[in-house]
């Protein structure tokens, strides 16, 4: 599905030429998030990217080892450090959702971007909201020294269009799992009705045939998960009306492009007097990650489409005649399903043991305790777990020694860390390859909203202990394969450069800031100015 050219083109059909090569700031700031997109996806095809990904490659600055620096490598801490210039322990995300026990509400869950206070609401029914993000996006400063500047989000998640909006937005828009809508409680502008239009009449039909090119097919190999499901040699075919996989699929990308370039044209983005900014986040990725893995045919396909899908965007954007400038990351990497990576010879990986769960290891550990009730609470397998905080003091510290004793003692898990050792810790700053594990730990981690304890997984081993549908392959571990990212900085008229450098996710705010003159006030941020990405200077 070539989306851009179908919904872009009658909106930008009297738009002038190309501009030439820009001077001074420009008008037009573009940030995209490729949910997923790891740095070992992004050189496994580098070479074979013919559209935007390789035009970005060929035009831009790239840092192939940007990192997303901290352990808590999922979407909603990810997208909260890219245009912030913080990590997560400052930002507040510490990761998609977490647990507060004191929560009104009986559901003790908290998604990272709800208002869990408004009344009927729960963690599987939420209202959108950017209530828990703590520091101010690029948008936000943009904004707070130049109201006449726009500040415009649209994305495939909520918390992605949340965390790189910010507060302060004039729109946003994302896929709630029926159509495009928003928190803001404005008014859908023409290019949303529309949207929601073209792609309602897209899913009522079935998924054009993505004919796998010979890369691809040299790719296609089943790997049985579960007795019913099989993976790595799909097509990505969606049935009409079929809404169970509408994520799923290059068209889910190809949409929020369109959306995005048509947004451009009908609110000016770039044509008034004070520079706008454009988040956009792509989420197809992630979904074809988890449902499928990322070596397999499946992800060739998804990546291919999305190059193709980018291209057009950009080719739109030049047509615009806007001087604009870009920057291009992911959130997150991912690990592949633990079947093909033995396959292929990583011989560790394997599915982590469900009995990990702080729910089951406290329900374990309950009877010590005189307790019927499990001692420990959370669902997620690795990373943060808490007491139960109706336990005395005297009996909480009993159960965190048994608990991280516990979690010491099992062969799939790499180390198990305190928050009173975690908080012992500085937040590391700069290198991030040469982070300790406990320093990676660090950085995501916020003493009122973390765990009690966090636990690392070794290497390789997915925290899918249960795959099923849609969901066989995950990311969220503190190594590299989840870490490292493509960062790209593009501007027309910009040297080209390649820079083996280990930078971080949290230096594209402080490098896009002079770009478009933007002073940093106190606080300080986490980040720092990458002099020379796409002719920056820094100060």
């Amino acid at each position: 599905m070539r989306s851009l050219l179908l919904f872009t083109a009658a909106a930008l059909a009297t738009a002038p030429a190309i501009a030439a090569a820009p001077r001074g700031q420009p008008k037009l700031i573009v940030a995209i998030s490729v949910d997923q997109f790891a740095a070992d996806l992004f050189d496994r095809y580098r070479a074979e990217f013919t559209g935007g990904f390789a035009r970005l490659a060929r035009e831009g600055t790239v840092f192939r080892n940007g990192y997303q620096s901290h352990a808590a490598t999922e979407t909603c801490p990810g997208h909260s450090t890219i245009l912030t210039g913080d990590h997560p322990s400052e930002t507040g995300i510490i990761a998609n959702d977490w647990v507060d026990q004191g929560a009104a509400r009986a559901d003790k869950h908290v998604y990272c971007a709800e208002d869990e206070a408004q009344p009927e609401t729960s963690f599987t029914n939420y209202k959108v909201s950017p209530l828990h993000l703590r520091v101010q996006t690029l948008g936000d400063r943009l904004k707070a020294v130049s109201p006449q500047s726009r500040n415009v989000a649209i994305a495939g998640k909520d918390r992605a269009a949340i965390m790189m909006g910010g507060r302060n937005v004039d729109q946003r828009w994302y896929w709630d799992g029926k159509s495009w809508t928003t928190d803001t409680g404005k008014t859908p502008p023409r290019t949303i009705a529309a949207l929601n239009q073209l792609f309602a009449a897209r899913l009522a039909q079935p998924s054009e045939n993505l004919v796998p090119p010979t890369n691809c097919t040299a790719l296609a190999k089943p790997y049985q998960i579960t007795p019913t499901l099989t993976v790595g040699n799909g097509n990505l075919q969606r049935a009409a009306g079929d809404m169970r996989f509408v994520r799923a699929h290059p068209d889910f990308d190809g949409a929020v492009l369109a959306g995005a370039a048509a947004l451009v044209g009908e609110l000016g983005l770039g044509k008034g007097p004070a520079p706008d900014v454009l988040s956009v986040g792509l989420s197809a990725t992630d979904y074809v990650g988890h449902a499928y893995g990322n070596r397999g045919q499946e992800m060739c396909l998804q990546l291919l489409a999305l190059d193709r899908e980018l291209g057009d965007f950009l080719t739109q954007m030049d047509r615009t005649g806007i001087d604009y400038a870009l920057v291009l990351t992911a959130d997150h990497g991912g690990l592949d399903i633990p079947e093909r990576l033995r396959d292929q010879g990583v011989t560790q990986a394997q599915r982590a043991d469900p009995e990990l769960a702080p729910s089951a290891v406290g329900k374990l550990l309950a009877p010590q305790f005189g307790r019927t009730e499990p001692v420990l609470v959370g669902d997620g397998i690795g990373a943060d777990a808490w007491l139960d905080k109706r336990l005395d003091p005297a009996t909480a510290r009993r159960v965190l020694a048994a608990a991280v004793a516990r979690y010491k003692a099992h062969p799939q898990v790499y180390a198990v860390y305190t928050k009173a050792e975690i908080m012992r810790v500085p937040v590391p700053h700069g290198q991030p390859d040469k982070w300790s594990v406990i320093q990676r730990v660090r950085a995501s981690y916020e003493q009122q909203r973390s765990g009690d304890f966090y636990v690392v997984l070794k290497q390789y081993v997915s925290a899918v202990a249960r795959p099923a549908p849609g969901y066989t392959a995950t990311h969220g571990s503190v190594w590299d394969y989840d870490r490292r990212v493509p960062i790209i900085f593009w501007r027309r008229g910009a040297a080209p450069a390649d820079r083996p450098q280990a930078v971080e996710t949290v230096d594209i705010l402080p490098t896009l800031a002079p770009m478009i003159g933007l002073k940093l006030t106190a606080p300080a941020i986490d980040g720092r100015c990458l002099d020379g990405a796409a002719g920056v200077r820094c100060r």
